[in-house]
């Protein structure tokens, strides 16, 4: 699933300390019969619909919540921080102080932030795997993008609602998400970041965290206060222990269907990298910000966000370099393999499938070095690219474009 999946239910846990029965799925193919047996709760087609219809997709990066009649979205801190460091000055540092609007008239408008609420879900796999039929290689993926472009754009047309063709399961599925797009947002409360992220970074990335890591923002609508079909309500008396708790967002990717072979090469070549770069990075940031307040109020949140990823990748190549969790990784890599094996179809149309991953991989290691250079060490640099390929990819019409 990539980033863009927009809705899944992150987690399925009872909030006590001695189980947790945790898993991501889909909002449209929930586990219903598990959920019933385990704990006798059926999420019904409306309960699904009105947490959908409530959850927020940040044009930033990020999931929220709308929490009230009146427009309110909620989401973290850290989502927030990027507009809060946007809508600050030399003078006033939201960041540093927080914000509060005790009328809407206070409230600011939030510029290039757009928020999307996730309306409608169709499959479309038909059709974009038909559109490759017969075609092997670069000609599929070229008749998958310009199907996936076509679908997009019929769908806009025909709705008026932002539509996205969604891959997911490395090309097995493939959804059309059609989203309600609203552009007038604006800023009602943040607290001070030292509130938000009490604990600095030992505390981050842990649960429980003893901080109000937490931000609203208004929709808008017509110039008056968004009244949303579907919102979540605030419980007085909150959760208890035992209770079944969900998350319901719009999360980043799994990396589940991935071969021996490609995560090898994640160990091995792209989280080292990846990580080098971080160091550096971090380094850097701690000095710019440490040359006097002004830097620090401009760096701040960059240097948050480098911390962010390095603890995350630090986490993540840990998980790879774990023996065990290697070993169950190729055990039932063996076993999907025995059974494609033992069946001929099968056997034909994907026996060598691991065979073609792994000889990607020892390619793909040739030049990643020189392509991370390009795209994750320089920002101008990769404004430079992204310039360069507009003037081939514009003139081309809209199905033929590179997706981006």
């Amino acid at each position: 699933m990539r980033r863009v999946l927009s809705l899944a239910l992150a987690a399925a846990a009872l909030v006590v300390p001695a189980f947790a029965d945790e898993g991501m799925w889909l909002i449209n193919r929930p586990p219903s019969e598990h959920l019933k047996k385990a704990y006798g709760f059926e999420p019904t087609p409306e309960w699904l619909e009105h947490v959908q219809k409530s959850a927020v997709r940040f044009s930033t990066g990020g999931s929220g919540s709308i929490v009230s009649a009146g427009g309110l979205v909620m989401t973290n801190h850290h989502v927030a921080s990027d507009m809060l460091a946007k809508l600050s000055t030399p003078q006033r540092d939201l960041l540093e102080v927080g914000f509060h609007a005790v009328e809407p008239t206070e409230e600011l408008k939030c510029p290039d932030l757009e928020l999307l609420v996730l309306w409608s879900i169709g499959d479309v796999t038909e059709r974009v795997k038909g559109a490759a039929e017969g075609l092997s290689g670069a000609e599929a993926n070229t008749a998958r993008r310009r199907m996936m472009s076509q679908i997009e754009q019929e769908a806009k047309e025909a709705s008026g609602l932002h539509s996205e063709v969604v891959t997911l399961y490395q090309g097995g599925v493939y959804h059309l998400y059609q989203y309600r797009r609203y552009t007038d947002v604006r800023l009602v409360f943040a607290p001070e970041q030292q509130a938000a992220f009490f604990g600095g970074d030992t505390d981050n990335f842990e649960f429980p965290r003893w901080c109000l890591d937490m931000t609203f923002f208004r929709i808008y609508e017509d110039g008056e206060p968004l009244r949303p079909e579907h919102h979540l309500r605030w419980s007085a008396n909150g959760s208890n222990e035992g209770d079944l708790a969900f998350v319901v967002g719009h999360p980043g990717s799994t990396r589940r269907a991935y071969t021996s072979d490609h995560l090898a090469f994640l160990r091995d070549v792209e989280q080292v990298q990846t990580l080098n770069r971080l160091w550096r990075s971090e380094v850097k940031l701690q000095g710019f910000c440490s040359a006097s307040a002004e830097n620090n109020r401009i760096g701040k949140d960059m240097l948050h966000g480098v911390a962010n990823g390095r603890k995350a990748r630090t986490g993540r190549l840990a998980g790879l370099l774990d023996p065990a969790l290697m070993a169950r990784k190729a055990e039932d890599e063996r076993v999907l393999r025995a059974a494609v094996d033992a069946k001929p179809e099968w056997k034909k149309n994907w026996g060598d499938a691991w065979d073609q991953v792994a000889a990607a991989q020892k390619i793909h290691e040739e030049f990643y070095t020189r392509r991370a250079a390009i795209g994750g060490s320089s920002d101008l640099l990769g404004k430079a690219m992204t310039v360069l390929r507009l003037a081939d990819e514009l003139p081309k019409p809209s199905a033929e474009r590179l997706r981006r």
